[in-house]
């Protein structure tokens, strides 16, 4: 099914995890993809197996903690394709848990740099691109950390809380303009910031048996997730906040 034939699709933070197998399941549908992250050897091996799967894809290096690299994404896409469509935000970083009173200063700035600033500048350029050619449809890339309180890791919940925040007000302010605004909120996903995260057996383990399902998911779960969100299937959604979590947030 080529549901989104003929429609361009941004994902940033679309060079690994949850991002990669994003960005290969629009393309797998149709979509004309453009795949967004810092490390470029990474994005263009991620665009190569896109166009060894038939697909079309451009990586562009970008760091979206900074307006000037976020606006020269939205003029690029728009240069090579003409439109845009959908997109997907999920460029961000984790925090490694350690008590408050021993986080610093840099930490707090590069976390809510990427996770929040980041959000929100890719919003600022994307809305204007996709209101041109008469709407379309946003996801951002949140967590189950935006939806409780994580000990040890109060800058990450509270960057993941601010952007469920941007999400829903968002989406207010263009519901009657045919863009939606909706975000995703994973538990634990097999990705590499998980396993930089779960440095021993103990942890992992601890981190599977707190999800109902017991098992950690996967990335094309949320995957599915963010395509359908952006899909027609989701034409009268707007403003949530879906976990993706196997049960984590239903406890």
């Amino acid at each position: 099914m080529r549901q989104f034939a003929g429609r361009v699709v941004l994902v940033t933070g679309g060079n690994a995890g949850i991002g990669r197998a994003t960005a290969a399941e629009f393309a797998r549908q149709g979509a004309q993809v453009v795949v967004s992250g810092r490390r470029e050897k990474e994005g263009r091996g991620v665009v190569a197996e896109i166009e060894a799967s038939g697909g079309e894809a451009i990586f562009i290096k970008t760091d979206v903690s900074k307006e000037s690299d976020v606006k020269a994404m939205i003029e690029r896409t728009l240069a090579k394709f003409g439109r845009l469509d959908c997109a997907f935000n999920n460029a961000g970083i984790e925090q490694e848990l350690t008590p408050l009173p021993d986080q610093t200063e840099e930490t707090y700035d590069q976390i809510m740099d990427i996770n929040v600033k980041g959000s929100w500048l890719s919003l600022k350029h994307e809305i204007p691109a996709m209101l041109k050619t008469g709407g379309g449809a946003i996801v951002n890339n949140a967590s189950v950390a935006g939806l409780l309180g994580f000990a040890m890791a109060p800058v990450y919940a509270a960057s993941k809380h601010a952007v469920v925040g941007l999400t829903k007000a968002v989406a207010l302010e263009y519901a009657k303009q045919n863009l939606r605004v909706n975000a995703v909120a994973p538990g634990a996903i097999e990705t590499r910031m998980f396993h930089d995260f779960a440095t021993s057996p103990e942890v992992k383990q601890m981190l599977e048996s707190a999800h109902p399902m017991g098992r950690i998911g996967q990335p094309q779960e949320v995957a599915s997730a963010v395509v359908w969100l952006c899909s027609a299937g989701a034409s009268f959604v707007t403003g949530q906040i879906v976990p993706i979590d196997g049960g984590y947030t239903a406890q």
